[in-house]
């Protein structure tokens, strides 16, 4: 157990954020997890809409230090590239 008083303070705001976190997290996973059901679906204009809104959640969660940035990166792309094969099929 925390013996100062900064020391119980710190593990109260360790608590706070990382609620924050989880929620900023699963918030990101929810939008994506639309885009991955429009493009299982085969409809290209929803799974465009889906990655338009799912995109600034994903850079937002980045900013905020949740996830790497790279990783956010590396997801839209994959999610685009995802995207731009169903116009084409």
């Amino acid at each position: 157990m925390a013996n100062t008083a900064s020391a119980r303070k710190r593990i109260r705001q360790i608590k706070v954020r990382t609620e924050r976190n989880a929620a900023r997290k699963s918030r990101m996973r929810t939008f994506v997890k639309k885009v991955e059901t429009a493009i299982a679906s085969g409809n290209h204009t929803a799974a465009n809409e889906a990655l338009r809104e799912a995109q600034p959640e994903m850079q937002r969660a980045a900013g905020k230090g949740v996830i790497h940035r790279n990783t956010v990166a590396r997801r839209l792309s994959r999610l685009t590239a995802r995207i731009k094969a169903l116009a084409t099929a």
